[in-house]
């Protein structure tokens, strides 16, 4: 639900495109919003559940449509939309994940965004960013995700610390102190390797001014500040002060409620998590921002709502789209599914502009920041896996593990 959904691409026959002709838009003239007509939509996960609810409340609204509302799950869904997509058949209405946007715009998959209607100045930058390839906008922001630090205050106290780390320098004093005087297993936990542990280094290498690819495209994770990030970084596991051991499946949220872990970076969801599966907890702990290094900056997931090209209800699906974008129903969207809102709006009424563990979600938000789409993104993003892998095991210098995966990189790029 709330992650960057990944899958490596895959050859697919015909055959097996062709299982889903019956799911997507049937192309040719757009028939008018005003039209009778099925509009078909797919979304991944719980919010493909979630979906369902809201399409019937839209319908009781617009007599003249019935939105067929098919649930994917995130493991399937890159291997469905590509099937698809070779068959001509997308749905009018697409949740995309951001690591995919930019491989089906390049494909020609997605109809561009009308930004006469949906606004830039309307959604966090980042959010917007994450639907934009190559000059063009293709998926208008639906929800955004980002990291913040979730640390124990009751622990906290008992290792002589005042609120929360503000640097990156305090955040390795307060793993120590955590371990030392707290009595903790560990200090903070964070991913040693294997996929998607570049979601885990983003706001240590963002705050330190680095980044996978510039504003451009072009690849900079060799940059000094990335390789001063990832130093610092594998400092946590050389230090002990880190699991270096990769353990698919782990919930950390088990770990921080035994104290075994009292420091870690996640998103919004997890706010919930720990308030029903671990009440006792509550009033012992709480969330803050990224400890900055040259600033604290965190990065931006969520998804994104995108047209078929080859749909015959664009102009019907822009109308669910901006429907779903509008502040009033992102507000609504948080309340079902705890996403939060892409529209800033939102954020301006009720809960969304009271809880003090939004707002610092919200600010956290405002700066943080997307890799620029690419058609191989989840490749690229790969190599910097490969990358704080060989650095945290001890195999190689972060210097030479991001060399390594620039030049690696440099060949993926568009």
């Amino acid at each position: 639900m709330h992650h960057t959904a990944r899958t490596a691409s895959i050859a697919l026959t015909l055959a097996s495109a062709l299982t889903l002709t019956a799911c997507g838009g049937s192309g040719g003239d757009d028939v008018g919003a005003d039209a009778k007509q099925t509009l078909t939509v797919w979304a991944m996960g719980a919010e493909g559940e979630k979906l369902v609810d809201v399409a019937k409340e839209y319908e009781k609204v617009h007599s003249n449509i019935t939105i067929k509302v098919t649930p994917v799950g995130w493991d399937v869904a890159h291997q469905k939309l590509v099937a698809a997509s070779a068959a001509g058949k997308l749905p009018d209405v697409m949740q995309m994940g951001s690591s995919w946007l930019g491989e089906f715009a390049d494909m020609g998959a997605l109809e561009p965004v009308d930004t006469k209607v949906f606004q830039k100045g309307d959604f966090f930058p980042a959010a917007w960013e994450q639907g934009t390839y190559d000059g063009k906008t293709y998926g208008v922001p639906w929800y955004v995700d980002t990291r913040v630090l979730f640390y124990r205050t009751d622990l906290a106290k008992k290792a002589g610390l005042k609120g929360a780390p503000a640097t990156m320098a305090d955040l390795q004093k307060a793993a120590a102190a955590y371990q030392g005087k707290a009595g903790t297993k560990w200090g903070l936990a964070i991913q040693p390797s294997n996929l998607d542990a570049v979601q885990s280094f983003y706001p240590f290498l963002y705050s330190a001014g680095g980044a996978v690819l510039d504003d451009n495209g072009k690849p900079v994770v060799n940059s000094p500040e990335a390789v001063k990030a990832l130093e610092n970084y594998a400092s946590f596991f050389k230090k002990g002060l880190s699991d270096k051991t990769f353990r698919p499946g782990q919930d950390v949220t088990k770990d921080f409620n035994s104290g075994a872990v009292p420091m870690f970076f996640s998103g919004p969801w997890v706010v919930g998590l720990l308030d029903d599966n671990y009440p006792d907890l509550k009033g012992k702990w709480a969330v803050a921002p990224v400890p900055a290094d040259k600033a604290s900056v965190s990065w931006a997931g969520g998804a994104n709502l995108a047209v078929s090209a080859d749909s015959s209800h664009k102009a019907a699906a822009n109308e669910f789209i901006q429907y779903l974008t509008d502040a009033k129903n992102q507000a609504d969207w948080y309340q079902r599914t705890k996403d939060l809102p892409a529209n800033t709006a939102a954020w301006k009424s009720g809960e969304l502009a009271t809880d003090a563990d939004l707002k610092v979600f919200r600010e956290q938000a405002e700066t943080a920041k997307v890799i620029p789409a690419q058609p191989k993104l989840t490749e690229i993003t790969s190599k910097v896996d490969d990358a704080i892998g060989a650095v945290t095991q001890g195999k190689s210098s972060a210097k030479a593990a991001l060399d390594k995966a620039q030049s690696e990189i440099e060949g993926l790029v568009k």
